[in-house]
């Protein structure tokens, strides 16, 4: 099969599939690139920081499979995808993993002033009695979105011995009774924010939640809580942010997303020494990137065993998560 990598995957999966198919890379290319290169292609492999717009899907006359090597689908023309009958298997699992340990990296460097005393440290300044930073047990974990990543946060937040509250944009009784049974009680977002001392963000970006955390919200939030965006950067109105974290309502931010995202792009943010910015790699640690590579390669083998079983392509759910 002719394949199209349109974001960069683990290089040994690269080379794996180049064994048996023929293998185009273009990591982050523009539009015009990309519609031209997928014409013929039967497969689409991508990450996030590239967008496969309508006009580039329009130019896949023989896509069959779209592989998203992650979670969030809001760069990719998913209603043009499902009416075309084009499979679609997304692997959310394996970062999963690394975005909740992030989150709780980004908790600590926050909660302890880490950047400040490294800092302060490589200048000579011994700033033992000034640093005093704040401890993550006994505090109220929120997480705005407590789906399949935002659950593994809270239930590393019970670890710590943190009291978790969770929210979901369509809450249910049977969702509530997973969540408790891993610990987390299910509210309304706005008794999270409420609520919270940390307040985690792991929703999609949709209609719906983009400026999820705008001005009104960041104003329920307590006084001295910090935030933690490890979503996608449209959730958060940076504007509103900024505001807040200049004001003093709250104590500190840390965003590994953001609304403009791109070599040579400043973050609004940037001046502020109580807020962390990442460039979106809460995913990207060595060892998730190399499971996604390994599910890459088995699903397009799963993939032509069907093209070639029609009772099993029969059978097959147009979208599929691993």
């Amino acid at each position: 099969m002719k394949i199209l990598i349109a974001s960069s995957i683990f290089p040994e999966a690269i080379e794996k599939l180049r064994e048996e198919h023929d293998v185009i890379c273009a990591f982050g290319a523009a539009e015009e690139v990309l519609k031209s290169l997928i014409e013929d292609c039967d497969v689409l492999i991508f990450r996030s920081g590239v967008q496969i717009t309508t006009g580039v899907l329009k130019c896949a006359h023989n896509l069959k499979l779209v592989l998203r090597a992650g979670s969030g689908i809001d760069n990719i023309d998913l209603e043009y995808v499902l009416q075309k009958g084009i499979r679609l298997i997304r692997i959310p699992g394996p970062g999963a993993r690394a975005v909740a340990e992030m989150s709780f990296g980004l908790m600590l460097a926050l909660a302890r002033n880490l950047l400040e005393a490294d800092r302060l440290t490589r200048q000579g300044r011994w700033a033992k009695h000034e640093l005093t930073g704040h401890a993550l047990k006994s505090k109220v974990l929120g997480i705005v979105g407590a789906g399949n990543i935002g659950s593994l946060v809270g239930q590393l937040g019970i670890a710590w011995g943190m009291s978790v509250v969770g929210c979901v944009e369509r809450p249910t009784p049977l969702i509530a009774d997973r969540l408790r049974e891993k610990g987390i009680r299910l509210t309304g977002c706005d008794e999270v924010l409420a609520e919270a001392d940390f307040v985690s963000l792991h929703v999609p970006l949709k209609a719906s939640t983009r400026n999820l955390i705008d001005a009104r919200a960041l104003a329920q939030m307590k006084r001295g809580a910090f935030l933690i965006n490890l979503a996608r950067g449209g959730v958060v109105d940076e504007a509103a942010l900024y505001q807040a974290l200049m004001e003093g309502h709250l104590r500190g931010a840390a965003l590994d997303v953001h609304a403009a995202e791109g070599e040579g792009k400043i973050s609004p943010l940037a001046g502020l020494d109580n807020v962390i910015l990442t460039p979106h790699i809460g995913a990207g640690t060595f060892d998730s990137q190399r499971e996604i590579g390994e599910i890459v390669i088995q699903s397009i083998d799963s993939f032509l065993i069907e093209e070639t079983a029609p009772e099993l392509a029969t059978q097959r759910e147009l979208v599929t998560i691993i």
